[in-house]
């Protein structure tokens, strides 16, 4: 079965520069990033010289998945962004990542064209909460959910950085919550979510999503309205997106899904893939 691309797309605040050797360069507003990407693969277009000149900062790996940052120039350990004119906080972490997956940008206007007022909207492992931001901005009534709690902290800084409130904060696991949930005969009009490939929970248990992810559909199929919809990214290399999709048709039989590679094209006509996105979108 052949599956579209999803291009995603560059915005103000935001650029993917170029990427390739195992690396990719970004501009998050004024800050401008080199990161470890396992995708680029490739031979970037511009010279690593060059990334380094212009760069504020580099991410080091160490051996796991930790790392330090390597600063070219005197940068504040913490800046902000637009986006969708939210404003939310970015940080230097010991994990690469900086408070934001880009790539998403076309699910959270897929949930701006979606959602309407008083809807409800449910987001599983939710990171720093730019859904949950989209959708209350949206006027949705929104649960957000993560089993991190200094993750739910950040995500409460940028619903007042973007002047919003009264977002439902939920620390848990997010599958036990939607599971919870379907027992409570609660429903939800939008539901996103974004689970990692491969984690341990607070009580040392391996979690690993190709093993998870029937679960998780089979409950959101429980909770999801009739005319809701679900997004679903995963980065996993061994979830394919034919895989993606026969799951989503298991949990799903009636309901129309749409799986698609999901893609950023840099400013230097690089291609970088980003995993899948699954939608379930409405009855078939």
């Amino acid at each position: 079965m052949f599956f579209d691309r999803l291009y995603t797309e560059n915005w103000p605040d935001y650029e993917l520069i170029d990427a390739g050797g195992g690396k990719k360069f970004e501009r998050f507003g004024k800050i401008l990033t080199i990161r470890p990407e396992l995708q680029a693969y490739f031979k970037s277009e511009m010279p690593f010289a060059e990334w380094e000149q212009r760069a504020s900062a580099s991410f080091i790996e160490n051996k796991g998945q930790k790392g330090k940052w390597k600063f070219h120039r005197h940068t504040l350990p913490e800046w902000e962004i637009d986006v969708f004119n939210l404003r939310v906080k970015l940080e230097f972490t010991q994990f690469k990542h900086v408070g934001i997956f880009p790539e998403q940008y076309d699910n959270w206007k897929f949930i701006q064209s979606h959602i309407q007022p008083g809807d409800q909207f449910l987001n599983l492992f939710a990171y720093t909460g730019l859904a949950s931001l989209v959708a209350r901005s949206a006027g949705a009534e929104v649960t957000h959910v993560d089993s991190m709690k200094q993750l739910v902290s950040w995500s409460k800084e940028n619903m007042v950085l973007s002047e919003l409130s009264d977002i439902r904060w939920i620390v848990d696991d997010a599958l036990k919550f939607a599971q919870r949930a379907a027992k409570r005969e609660s429903k939800y009009k939008g539901i996103i979510m974004d689970p990692p490939a491969f984690g341990l929970g607070a009580k040392g248990e391996k979690w690993i999503l190709e093993d998870r992810l029937p679960e998780l559909l089979t409950a959101a199929n429980s909770i999801l309205e009739k005319d809701g919809f679900l997004i679903v990214n995963t980065y996993s290399p061994k979830i394919t997106a034919e895989m993606l999709y026969q799951m989503a048709k298991k949990a799903f039989p009636k309901r129309k899904v749409e799986v698609q590679e999901l893609w950023m094209k840099s400013r230097t006509d690089k291609d970088l893939y980003f995993g899948n996105v699954l939608r379930v979108v409405s009855y078939e």
